[in-house]
């Protein structure tokens, strides 16, 4: 994106503190992630990809990630 001035005539809103606090809070969630995800990209760079006895199938994170979705979400009747 580029930079561009905002006309005088635009004035931004400010946000409530308790908003801007969770603004905050979620840039910091999301800038912790990308960490660890480009901490990751960097080792398979430097040492290759790991083998396969020391990975987990993708069908059983998925399982597990529906699992932890179902324990949150009360189940309807």
């Amino acid at each position: 994106m580029s930079e561009q001035p905002t006309p005088a005539d635009h004035a931004r809103q400010q946000l409530e503190p308790a908003a801007a606090d969770a603004v905050r809070a979620y840039a910091a969630r999301t800038r912790e992630n990308a960490d660890q995800f480009a901490a990751v990209l960097e080792d398979i760079a430097a040492n290759g990809l790991p083998s396969v006895e020391d990975c987990t199938p993708w069908e059983e994170l998925r399982e597990a990630h529906l699992a932890r979705l179902a324990k949150q979400r009360p189940a309807v009747a």
